[in-house]
């Protein structure tokens, strides 16, 4: 069940911009970001704990890659640390997909990096998916129905953030950790032409940024 707008945290430019002065950013990035939009935190504490609470069972937890991997991690390690109310811990399993969309005069779609026969042994299993960001929601509903095709018994996805934009075609995720705006973030994996991902914090990049690492 798609998580409702009160149980996540929502972010806004005016409230949420702290200065870079407040918080330790690798000198190499301190004219390539212009604000800290999420400082490193334990919003990820709770969502493990929503996670595992709400586990009917063992979860095949999947990472999508690249930028999924530092949330990923993270919220693997509060799961495994956590203790249910009846005292029983989540057992896990752990995968890595990489997502490619795709569309030509015939369909539109998504390509997945596991083998066949590796999806099919998703069957009769709790997955969980596990992604960073979720812009316009149409990749992952199209990797949903690709992976409801091997008869899971359950998928959910948790996105650490998802994107308040126009070109959204509405898709929630299960979890949430915060509703960002409709501008280019990076840091804590998420990168722009594979750099920032070495950054802890969630920041806007800056139009300097913007240039110095262009291609």
């Amino acid at each position: 069940m798609p998580m409702e707008s009160k149980d996540w945290i929502d972010v806004t430019t005016e409230k949420n911009h702290y200065s870079l002065d407040h918080f330790v950013i690798p000198k190499h990035y301190e004219k390539d970001v212009s604000s800290i939009l999420i400082p490193h935190g334990d919003r990820i504490q709770k969502l493990a704990r929503l996670i595992a609470e709400d586990a009917s069972g063992p979860l095949v937890v999947c990472c999508i890659l690249k930028g999924g991997h530092q949330y990923f991690a993270d919220l693997v390690n509060a799961i495994k640390a956590l203790t249910k109310a009846n005292g029983h811990s989540v057992p896990l399993s752990l995968e890595f997909i990489r997502v490619k969309s795709y569309k030509n005069d015939q369909s539109e779609g998504v390509t997945i990096s596991l083998t066949e026969g590796e999806c099919r042994d998703f069957a009769g299993k709790n997955l969980l998916i596990v992604e960073d960001i979720i812009d316009t929601g149409k990749t992952m509903v199209k990797l949903l129905e690709r992976l409801r095709e091997y008869n899971p018994k359950s998928v959910k996805v948790t996105s650490l953030l998802i994107k308040k934009t126009d070109r959204s075609n509405g898709y929630v995720p299960d979890y949430v950790g915060f509703a960002i705006p409709d501008a280019f973030v990076v840091g804590y994996a998420l990168d722009y032409n594979e750099y920032f991902r070495d950054l802890d914090h969630i920041c806007v990049i800056s139009e300097h940024g913007k240039s110095a690492y262009a291609v």
